[in-house]
């Protein structure tokens, strides 16, 4: 049987855009489990996940809350390659590694693969990012639940890969001797 956690996490669109307050959208889940937050904070999820997270918790549904933000129809990031001056810094703020580019070379977004987190934007130093609009309307929960698995093991995928490099950073250390912590 899945934990309250699981589910609650089963609803929610994973976008990993921190609107919420939480660092990701597992905490998030974690911390509805816990009494801790409410099921109003997820925008991108909208008012029909707020209603189904609601539901699961038995508490009374409200709207998303706007001290977090609006729902809206889903949004992509978008590059303006002749303004990018591949820094690279987009590159890992990206949760689901939708950037793809080198550094000094341009970069691009996989539209498909973008969730419009939005954690893009504030590393560019050159503001080359927008977000547009990837649909017309607001999507249903059922449309949500769909993209959330996808948008899940991307994130999984991104997590997996930054522990392997820091292991390896890590080791690396060790072997010269000089074990130091990342900050």
């Amino acid at each position: 049987m899945a934990s309250l956690a699981d589910r609650l996490d089963a609803l929610l669109p994973q976008t990993q855009c921190t609107r919420c307050g939480y660092p990701a959208c597992r905490p998030y889940a974690e911390a509805l489990a816990a009494g801790e937050a409410g099921p109003d904070q997820c925008p991108p999820g909208g008012d029909a996940t707020a209603a189904a997270l609601a539901a699961v918790l038995g508490v009374p549904a409200r709207p998303v809350s706007a001290a977090f933000g609006r729902e809206a129809p889903p949004r992509v990031a978008v590059i303006d390659e002749a303004v990018c001056i591949g820094c690279a810094k987009c590159l890992p703020a990206c949760p689901v590694d939708a950037i793809i580019g080198a550094r000094r070379q341009l970069h691009t977004v996989v539209a498909a693969e973008c969730t419009g987190c939005e954690l893009c934007l504030p590393p560019c130093p050159v503001d080359c990012i927008t977000l547009v609009e990837a649909g017309p309307a607001v999507l249903p929960l059922a449309a949500l639940a769909e993209r959330a698995v996808q948008f899940r093991a991307r994130y999984q995928s991104h997590r997996a890969r930054g522990a392997a490099r820091e292991a390896a950073r890590a080791a690396r250390l060790a072997a010269r001797g000089r074990a130091e912590p990342r900050p």
